[in-house]
């Protein structure tokens, strides 16, 4: 697979083919905050920038993961070496549900991506523009030619830190650029929806009520091709006023520290208190405000799980599954409240995973069970969660919330972030 080596254009059986070269590239250099710096050449957006460095081994997925929400504030690095290969498809392209079809957001969410090695040459049938050209269309700052592996030995050692990438001249020297810290801001606030938006099953048998903290595509697919009409709300939304007219309540993933997310986790304790047989999940960032919630305490993992292979397992069947993940922070299990446990934990590293109530239908997971990109091992706890809808509608003897009056409150346009 060629990457820097040469500046042809050409069409290839599969899609369009580009080549470039180091020559036209401008210098560019990572600084680790009292640490190493590592050199290499800028191939996005011609613009200095700082946040968190983390790193991911996911071998595919990178249009999904750096449209995925919970990066926002982070430069990302990839452990794969050849990054780009397949180029980036088109985000006008959705789906029978008017969702997105290969992206999880519209836009790029981390701050720059750093790689060993960018394919400039790309090739597949979905590709519309190279991975250079979408990061300089985004403003997203792009490094190649960095020694990843030895960037991710540090950051394994050191923790997830705080850095900045600069190009061109900046590169050769401190910058004034400063190091901005994104678990002091509610990035939350930034990638959540700004106003309610219904998006409607095709086949209506239930209604959700979706608290949106940086949600992805394909869990609002998950929910929506399971014949669920949802109401995606903002974040800070005051779900306990209205989710009577609901079968159910989601809460998203979404980015940074979970603790910042006070109105949040103030809308679901009174949520709780007021509705004792409701049927909530959460993922991810959802996990963690649930447990927040509940009365757990959360706690910043050193370099956080940011992979499509993490193995995970069931504590309630003893099964292990491989799980997609992205996540900087987790639930401290010794401190659930006795009427939670754990469902889930981290093979790896021993961290909690998810946890589940004892007597009511309410569980959460760390990992991302909708897997895009990544495995599918877990999907089935969707069809878990709209288990425990059909038996809340049962008890209640409605199959149906009142649809006119939905859609009157809240409009089908969508307004993203």
């Amino acid at each position: 697979m060629f990457s820097l080596l040469s500046k042809n254009v050409h069409k290839g059986a599969l899609g369009t083919v580009r080549h470039s070269s180091t020559s036209s590239l401008q210098k560019a250099a990572l600084r680790i905050q009292n640490g190493p710096v590592f050199k290499g050449y800028s191939f996005g957006a011609n613009k200095n920038v700082s946040g968190e460095a983390v790193f991911t081994t996911s071998l595919v997925g990178y249009p999904e993961s750096m449209t995925d929400p919970s990066y926002r504030g982070q430069i990302l690095c990839f452990t794969q070496p050849l990054i780009g290969n397949y180029g980036v498809p088109s985000s006008a392209v959705k789906d029978k549900y008017n969702l997105l079809k290969y992206f999880e957001s519209p836009h790029i969410q981390c701050k720059a991506i750093v790689v060993g090695d960018a394919a400039m040459e790309y090739s597949h049938w979905t590709a519309v523009e190279s991975l250079s050209d979408w990061c300089k269309r985004e403003g997203v700052a792009a490094i190649t030619g960095v020694d990843t592996r030895a960037l991710v030995s540090y950051l394994r050692e050191q923790g997830s830190s705080l850095s900045k990438l600069l190009i061109g001249e900046a590169a050769e020297s401190e910058s004034n650029t400063p190091y901005e810290d994104p678990s002091k801001l509610n990035l939350v606030s930034q990638v959540s929806t700004k106003s309610p938006f219904k998006i409607p099953a095709l086949s209506p048998k239930s209604n959700i009520l979706v608290i949106d903290c940086g949600v992805k595509e394909n869990i609002l697919r998950n929910l929506v091709k399971r014949d669920a009409s949802i109401t995606v709300v903002p974040y800070d939304f005051p779900v306990q006023n209205i989710i009577s007219n609901y079968d159910g309540l989601f809460i998203t993933n979404g980015p940074g520290d979970p603790t910042t997310c006070a109105a949040t986790i103030k809308n679901l304790k009174a949520t709780m208190a007021q509705n004792l047989d409701l049927p909530i999940m959460g993922i991810c960032l959802g996990h963690q405000l649930l447990a927040l919630a509940s009365g757990a305490h959360t706690l910043k993992l050193k370099y956080g799980n940011r992979a499509h292979n993490i193995p995970t397992l069931d504590l309630t069947t003893g099964q292990c599954h491989i799980t997609s993940q992205n996540h900087g922070y987790a639930v401290d299990a010794s401190t659930l409240p006795s009427d939670f446990e754990q469902y889930f934990i981290n093979l790896n590293d021993m961290s909690n995973e998810g946890m589940i109530h004892k007597t009511r239908p309410i569980f959460s997971t760390q990992f991302h069970p909708e897997a895009k990109g990544g495995p599918l091992d877990t999907s089935f706890l969707f069809d878990r969660f709209f288990e425990n809808v059909q038996t809340y509608q049962k008890r209640n003897h409605e199959t149906l919330s009142d649809l006119a009056f939905l859609t009157k409150e809240f409009p089908q346009e969508r307004v993203f972030f």
